[in-house]
């Protein structure tokens, strides 16, 4: 398809965020053709996961060509603690907690069992003619086709410290952003604006023409 393309950062059960986000990529749109793209962690921390996770599915559902939802580190951790106590140790002192009361679940395997097949569909990476999307990054010096399915859920300084050309522009998530602006560099942007910590809830706008966004879209 032809069109921009919205990449959406972390959401962490800020529903009310997304639903406006929405609408002002909607309005931004302005019926032209676009695809949209979210990198992971959708679910923890914030008041309302099970809303998330049931607009995202809607929205994916309506346009699957055109809509892109990836996984990130805490649905994970999700998937990991329906079959490990331990897991779910980790999960819930990650905020798992506030998911599983969104879901009126008591455990982990009393999540609906069509939001586990959901989130065990997810992609860990997205890739279009000028960027690669993924929620925490990946390993520089390391083929693209040899990166860890862990890495790209959870890598932060191998990452972040080098500002490295993996020959296309990254776009990815996972860091959290205090200053709620996103953080651009010459291969990556970071769209973590830090939602779930009061910051921002931003969706960079990528052309078809140059690599890095040509527009960001922001909602408090």
């Amino acid at each position: 398809m032809t069109g921009p393309t919205y990449a959406i950062g972390d959401v962490h059960g800020r529903h009310d965020l997304l639903v406006r986000l929405l609408a002002e990529i909607a309005r931004h749109a302005e019926g032209r053709a676009h695809k949209i793209v979210c990198l992971g962690d959708y679910i923890d921390r914030g008041p309302d996961s099970a809303a998330v996770v049931d607009t995202l599915m809607s929205l994916q559902a309506a346009r699957p060509r055109d809509v892109v939802c990836l996984l990130g580190n805490h649905e994970s951790m999700l998937l990991n603690a329906l079959n490990d106590l331990k897991a779910t140790t980790l999960w819930v002192m990650n905020g798992g907690d506030t998911t599983l009361a969104s879901f009126g679940a008591a455990a982990p395997r009393a999540v609906p069992p069509a939001v586990v097949a959901w989130l065990t569909s997810l992609p860990a990476a997205h890739e279009d003619t000028l960027r690669y999307y993924v929620h925490a990054g990946f390993r520089p010096g390391r083929r693209m086709d040899k990166q860890a399915h862990h890495d790209m859920l959870w890598i932060r300084d191998p990452f972040l410290e080098r500002d490295y050309d993996f020959g296309k522009h990254v776009v990815h998530g996972h860091t959290p952003l205090q200053t709620g602006q996103p953080d651009v560099r010459p291969f990556r942007t970071n769209l973590d604006t830090g939602a779930v910590f009061g910051g921002p809830l931003t969706a960079g706008i990528f052309g078809e023409r140059q690599a890095r966004a040509v527009e960001f879209l922001s909602v408090v």
